[in-house]
């Protein structure tokens, strides 16, 4: 299968923890769709202090797995919002 375009797009969002409202990363997303995944090398700033963890509340976000040989993290419904 096809690796995820390294450089991505440009449009840029923020993604929030869903309780408590603290941003987690500011992530190059592509398509208009829902915010399901999220590719490690797309991320241009990590405010988490340890991985798939909100750092304000605690809670678990995301799986860390492979997708399409890429690292990434996959998002537990409900959990994250984007804006």
């Amino acid at each position: 299968m096809a690796k995820p375009n390294k450089k991505g797009p440009t449009q840029t969002v923020e993604i929030f923890c869903a309780k408590c409202k603290a941003i987690l990363f500011k992530y190059r997303k592509g398509g208009k769709g829902a915010l399901v995944k999220c590719f490690k090398e797309r991320i241009v700033t990590d405010y988490t202090t340890t991985a798939c963890r909100c750092p304000k509340c605690d809670q678990i976000f995301a799986r860390d797995t492979l997708i399409r040989g890429a690292p990434a993290y996959k998002f537990v419904g409900g959990k994250v919002t984007m804006k």
